[in-house]
């Protein structure tokens, strides 16, 4: 991992809000009406809080690092005229307190999504989880499988470490997400800033969410984020996939300007998801990381026949 392939950095990138930080180591969304139904679940935590929407089937939403429930508002308000729709939000993210120091944050918060479904009487609901959310429905999916209908993982993979090469792994990758943490820990806030600003740059074409995501970014607990990123990186899904029967919708991102190159990017997504056996791998052209802000009638399309 000291010395990772450059185009594995280069769709790190596109993947991770915090991918400035791990370099150096290493060398939002639009307004939308709110729907007239709106309500906090009574659940209590100290990992997550769930805001629900709607009517109808469960879908559960759930962010990536560092970003917002509001990643989601564009879709949540759109299905929740056909959907009861539960709006995930992390804590130590945009805002939402952290209380756990640098201690583990991904199985945790795996855990508590199990416990949410249990507790809100849950009928095997569908998933779509965003980047970190997405693995970690990969996770619930794996562990739980009786607690997830479906998923939807939006530009995931199941070990992100991947990107450096074949023979990366959670060992290699262990010391890189030490120091990544250390740094981004002990960056001063114009530093922070700027890392946050550049990396916006590969993770989106849009303005607006390039905006909202630096600054949900700087509202985050910079432990929590350091943690959930350490986390990420050492996390190998991949053992679990073949035994894995919940339906899986993978979509993956791909922009010939200056994101994720389309070979390259379907090559890894089909090799990184061989072994799974129920996944419908489905590509984005001219998206970013937020593929949802990037082609948003492409992203609601691809839902909907998730959904459908």
């Amino acid at each position: 991992m000291s010395n990772p392939a450059p185009r594995g950095r280069a769709i790190l990138c596109a993947l991770m809000l915090s991918t400035a930080v791990m370099a150096t180591a290493l060398s939002g969304a639009a307004a939308t009406p709110e729907p007239a139904v709106q309500t906090r679940a009574a659940f209590a935590s100290d990992r997550l809080s769930v805001e629900v929407v709607g009517s109808g089937p469960d879908i559960i939403l759930i962010p990536g690092l560092a970003s917002s429930r509001e990643v989601w508002r564009p879709l949540a308000n759109r299905l929740s005229a056909t959907h009861r729709v539960h709006l995930v939000q992390l804590a130590g993210f945009a805002g939402e307190p952290w209380v756990h120091g640098d201690g583990p944050f991904v199985q945790p918060e795996v855990e508590e999504l199990a416990r949410y479904t249990a507790e809100a009487g849950l009928e095997r609901p569908a998933i779509i989880g965003h980047s970190m959310g997405g693995l970690s429905g990969l996770l619930l999916a794996q562990q739980r499988p009786e607690r997830v209908g479906r998923l939807m993982i939006v530009d995931a993979l199941p070990f992100y470490s991947a990107l450096f090469g074949p023979t990366v792994t959670v060992e290699t990758a262990r010391p890189v997400a030490a120091q990544m943490a250390a740094a981004m820990i002990a960056a001063d806030a114009a530093t922070y800033r700027t890392q946050q600003t550049q990396a916006a740059q590969g993770l989106a074409r849009d303005p607006a969410i390039r905006e909202a995501m630096v600054a949900w970014s700087l509202a985050s607990d910079r432990r929590a984020v350091a943690a959930a990123f350490s986390d990420v990186v050492t996390t190998d899904a991949r053992p679990g996939l073949a035994a894995m029967t919940t339906p899986v919708t993978a979509l993956y991102a791909t922009d010939a300007d200056g994101g994720p190159p389309p070979a390259l990017a379907q090559a890894l997504w089909t090799q990184e998801y061989a072994t799974l056996p129920r996944v419908r791998l489905v590509r984005i052209d001219g998206a970013r990381h937020f593929i949802m802000a990037d082609q948003p009638a492409l992203f609601d399309a691809a839902v909907d026949e998730f959904l459908r």
